[in-house]
């Protein structure tokens, strides 16, 4: 996974540090406190959902095709703000019996910007220390949430440290943290908001991805292109590379929709 990462994975340094040192750390540990909690925070097509099926992809035969990993996204599994109630009470049933099946199971909640408020709060049980039932230890499952809210943030503050002169490499947690917590934890919007997951200190690890260069474009397209089993000719990397657009409008830094149309791009150059 490290390798893969450090391979695969542009232009996001401390996602690589945060990602492998939580799952590190948890898997060496034979009785863990409480599950892995991650929180994925950054624009469109950073990698979120990217490094999430990667490391399903190292931890369980079959990565997110195993029957011990659990995807849920609100727009599918929980359109209906005034079916919430219904809601929680299926997801707490569902979590719970998965758990009781295998211990070692991991659930990934994509979209938590779009999820209603208060629904997320029903797993809360799960996350912590204490939560064993039926004689089953739930302190060795992993859960990921992935978001885009924060992402702006993210954004500024990558470019005020980068107009700072402060390199991409140099940007610690600690510079982003504040900005990710208020955009997310304090927006009624979010499906964190007001959330004992918050308030408890439940999540673990807090994952910025930041906003991706031209140049880490340039190697997403060159990535696709050898996934594709095309010739990788500059003349395209340019291309497409040229062809995304970039913010903000004086200085155009860094790509708007991330390394996401990338694949859908190539074909308007061959």
């Amino acid at each position: 996974l490290e390798c893969d990462l450090a391979m695969n994975l542009v232009g996001q340094p401390l996602v690589r540090q945060q990602v492998v040192k939580g799952v590190r750390e948890f898997l060496e540990n034979r009785n863990p406190v409480k599950p892995l909690v991650m929180s994925f925070h950054g624009s469109t097509g950073t990698g979120k959902t990217y490094v999430s099926s990667m490391l399903i992809r190292y931890l369980f035969h079959g990565g997110l095709q195993s029957p011990y990993v659990h995807h849920f996204s609100p727009i599918v599994h929980f359109p209906h703000a005034e079916r919430i109630e219904q809601y929680k009470e299926s997801l707490k049933r569902w979590i719970q019996g998965n758990l009781t099946n295998c211990g070692r199971s991991a659930f990934l909640f994509d979209e938590m910007d779009k999820m209603h408020p208060g629904l997320i709060d029903v797993i809360m049980p799960f996350l912590g220390p204490s939560w064993v039932v039926y004689g089953t230890n739930y302190r060795k499952a992993i859960f990921i949430f992935i978001s885009n809210a924060g992402g702006e943030q993210i954004n500024e503050m990558t470019l005020a440290l980068w107009r700072a002169r402060k390199d991409r490499e140099e940007i610690s947690l600690q510079d982003l943290e504040l900005a990710i917590s208020q955009a997310v934890f304090e927006n009624p919007q979010s499906g964190f908001w007001k959330s004992g997951i918050i308030n408890e200190h439940l999540i673990d690890f807090v994952v910025p991805f930041l906003p991706l260069k031209r140049h880490h474009v340039k190697q997403c397209v060159v990535s696709e292109l050898i996934q594709q089993g095309l010739e990788v000719r500059p003349d395209v990397v340019q291309e497409v590379a040229d062809s995304i657009p970039y913010f903000p409008e004086e200085e155009k830094m860094f790509s708007s929709t991330g390394c996401k149309t990338v694949a859908s791009r190539i074909s308007f150059f061959f």
